[in-house]
C-alpha cells in the first residue's frame, strides 16, 4: 500500500486533510507530522522564510523519507520556498506544495479568482505561485482563525463567507480558499456568493494519486 506522509503547520489542517483522503483515497496509508510552532514562529518573529525555517522543512521531510513515505504532501500554505526547496532534494518523489494542485485548476478556468486566506503571511506567500496573466483579487478573513482556534466553526465559516461575498461584487467569477484549514467553509462561501469556491484539500489528495498511479 502506498505511504503519503501528511505534514501540517497548523494543527486545523489535519482533519481536513485525512477526512479528504479517508472519502478519495482511503487505502492510502497516511503518516501525520505536525509542529503547530512553524506557523506561530512565522507569525511572530517576523523573519521570513529563512535559513534556520528552511532546514526544519528539510529535517521534517528527511524524516518522512526514512519512515517509508512514497509522497509528501504539505498542508500550510504560507511556506512555498521552503516546500520548493524539498522537492528538488526529493526529487525522485511526489512532494506537492498544499496549494499547488488547485493552483492549476484555477489557471484552467477563466475570470478574475477571488483568493481568501485567515493566515495573512499566505497572501504573501502564494500569489507569485500563480501562473502570469492570472487576475487575482486578495482577501482576508480576519478574525476567522482565531475564532476557529476558539471552537467557534461558525464564526471563522462566517467571516470567509463575508469575504466571498465581497470578492464576487468586485467582479471574481470564481473563489479558491487558500488553506487546509478553511476547507470547511466552502459550503458557505458557496451560499454566500453563488460562485464556484475551489479547496487545496480535495484538488491536492487527486493530484497526488495521479502522480503516484503513474510513476
Amino acid at each position: 500500500m502506498t505511504r503519503i506522509a501528511l505534514i501540517h503547520a497548523l494543527a486545523h489542517s489535519v482533519d481536513p486533510i485525512n477526512a479528504a483522503f479517508e472519502r478519495d483515497w482511503p487505502e492510502a496509508v497516511r503518516m501525520n507530522l505536525l509542529d503547530d510552532s512553524l506557523s506561530a514562529d512565522l507569525a511572530r518573529k517576523g523573519q521570513g522564510l529563512d535559513a534556520a525555517m528552511h532546514g526544519r522543512f528539510e529535517r521534517l521531510a528527511q524524516y518522512a523519507v526514512d519512515t517509508g513515505a512514497e509522497g509528501i504532501l504539505f498542508t500550510c500554505s504560507a511556506f512555498g520556498p521552503c516546500i520548493e526547496a524539498v522537492a528538488r532534494r526529493h526529487a525522485g518523489m511526489p512532494v506537492l506544495k498544499p496549494n499547488e494542485a488547485m493552483i492549476a485548476e484555477v489557471a484552467a478556468g477563466t475570470g478574475k479568482i477571488g483568493l481568501i486566506a485567515s493566515f495573512g503571511p499566505t497572501l504573501e506567500s502564494m500569489p507569485p505561485e500563480f501562473p502570469a496573466g492570472v487576475e487575482i483579487e486578495l482577501a482576508l478573513a480576519e478574525g476567522a482563525l482565531a475564532a476557529l482556534d476558539a471552537g467557534d466553526t461558525r464564526g471563522h465559516d462566517e467571516r470567509i463567507a463575508e469575504q466571498a461575498r465581497a470578492l464576487r461584487d468586485k467582479g471574481c467569477t470564481r473563489i479558491a480558499l487558500a488553506q487546509f484549514s478553511m476547507a470547511r467553509a466552502r459550503p458557505a462561501c458557496e451560499a454566500a456568493s453563488g460562485l464556484p469556491v475551489l479547496t487545496t484539500v480535495d484538488s491536492a489528495v487527486r493530484a497526488l494519486r495521479a502522480r503516484l498511479n503513474s510513476s
